[in-house]
């Protein structure tokens, strides 16, 4: 017994800890994914004051949860507070298989990101490793007694002490900055009009239709390829049935589209554009800024990159306080950058650090850089 319970240890604290660490390097992702599920109980009227309010704290919340991940893990490990451990273990894998499970049955929402964007799992091997991962801890639970702590309680309390403030740095330093790893498909040398290419192999759910017909008094469902004559009038649908499953193979950037101030689609045109450029993406724009007070690094980039002659292009989703922002004149000198719009999740997905700034050598990412480091971009 005593070789089993240690071996479920090690595994449980194992894993938690690699989890946290996958998403710790991007805890805005984790932000993200919790956004979608508190808008999706909101929608539904699941507590919406409550899933409004959490909305607004996810990116705090990501970073306890990461946090908790790890430490816990690593408290495992170390048989440190092993009581307390284990059962905070058993109520965090409970929730997190209560939200797998949702994601499977549900069909709401495509996958928990469990993992992160590094490494995607389905929802089915989400809620099969949570199910294994509850009996591990049940094993573990019911025999505490055989855990050892592999340091004295001041060596494991500083252990602990220093790994937590590490990870809280680590998702600190990369919201600054960008991610340490980029598990997405905005990553340095993509190909980004090659990626919002369909895949040639994709394939589609195919339905058949059936409908509602009447005529005077009588009403009658007819199939998709036996619709009634124009005698008879239309009520609504009856129903579907699914005829043949696609391997849902889409597209891995398929809402990246600009719009110019006067609404045309530009966004095969600039990526086609041959030579290099920059895109400057400002998630959330301040209009209004105080050169004393505000992180201006995006605007001196702007006037920098209009000295050396830099084709620049700022993407938000914010178009009239990205003009007020980047259509003024700084320290008597008129910034010119042309303004797109584009959606805010793409955004999202594609800024990791606000604001984040791509070099671009025609439709293929060259560098990108976060908020802390846009200053580098250019030389001094």
């Amino acid at each position: 017994m005593k070789v089993v319970v240690n071996t479920a240890r090690f595994i449980v604290g194992t894993l938690f800890i690699f989890s946290g660490l996958v998403k710790a390097i991007d805890p805005l992702g984790l932000a993200y994914k919790m956004q979608e599920f508190f808008e999706v109980w909101a929608d539904a009227g699941y507590f919406k004051n409550l899933m409004q309010w959490l909305h607004q704290y996810a990116v705090g919340f990501s970073v306890f949860m990461i946090t908790l991940e790890v430490a816990l893990g690593l408290a495992l490990l170390l048989g440190w507070q092993k009581k307390l451990t284990t059962c905070l273990l058993l109520l965090l894998t409970l929730f997190f298989t209560f939200l797998t499970s949702y994601v499977l049955f549900s069909g709401k929402i495509r996958a928990c990101g469990c993992f992160g964007d590094c490494i995607p799992l389905t929802p089915i091997q989400t809620f099969t490793k949570d199910i294994i991962l509850t009996v591990l801890i049940l094993l573990i639970l019911a025999g505490q007694k055989h855990i050892r702590p592999l340091f004295k309680n001041p060596v494991s309390s500083i252990i602990m002490l220093l790994a937590t403030a590490a990870v809280l740095y680590l998702q600190f330093y990369v919201q600054r900055h960008l991610p340490v790893k980029d598990c997405l498909p905005y990553k340095a040398g993509n190909d980004i009009l090659e990626l919002r290419k369909t895949p040639k192999d994709a394939t589609y759910d195919k339905f058949y239709y059936s409908y509602f017909y009447k005529k005077g008094t009588e009403q009658k469902e007819f199939g998709m390829d036996k619709l009634p004559d124009s005698t008879w009038e239309f009520v609504k649908e009856a129903g579907k049935k699914l005829l043949e499953k696609g391997n849902g193979k889409t597209a891995l950037i398929n809402d990246f589209s600009l719009t110019t101030q006067s609404g045309n689609d530009t966004t095969e045109a600039l990526l086609a554009t041959a030579g290099e450029y920059y895109l400057l993406f400002a998630k959330d724009v301040n209009a209004k800024y105080d050169p004393a007070k505000d992180w201006m690094e995006d605007v001196y980039f702007l006037l920098k990159a209009n000295s050396l002659g830099k084709k620049v292009f700022v993407i938000t989703s914010e178009k009239d306080k990205a003009i007020e922002r980047y259509t003024v004149a700084v320290d008597g000198k008129k910034i010119e950058a042309p303004i797109l719009t584009c959606d805010y999740t793409a955004i999202k997905t594609a800024a990791r650090s606000n604001p984040t700034l791509y070099k671009m050598n025609g439709p293929v990412v060259q560098q990108k850089w976060g908020r802390a480091d846009i200053d580098k971009a250019l030389p001094r």
